[in-house]
């Protein structure tokens, strides 16, 4: 355990933003999830629509710096092209 005042703090704030990220974390993968869920079941006009909030979701996890700017990038350019494919599929 800290013994000094400003470690004690710092040891607070923690546990705090752990749990902040934890929960950001977990809403994205749960959205992503669900995406997907729509794209195999061949739902792509559910996916389309979810698509944007899906894309905000992501953006908001790399503003509070949860996730890198890259990575979210990338998951979001990786998803636009499963939905894209998808729908050309159908």
């Amino acid at each position: 355990m800290a013994n000094h005042k400003s470690a004690r703090k710092r040891a607070r704030q923690n546990v705090k933003r752990r749990l902040r990220n934890r929960n950001i974390k977990s809403t994205y993968k749960t959205e992503i999830k669900s995406f997907l869920a729509l794209i195999d079941e061949n739902k792509t006009d559910d996916a389309k629509t979810s698509l944007p909030h899906l894309h905000k979701t992501i953006d908001k996890a790399q503003t509070k710096g949860v996730m890198p700017r890259n990575t979210a990038a990338r998951y979001k350019s990786n998803l636009t092209l499963r939905l894209n494919k998808a729908v050309s599929q159908a």
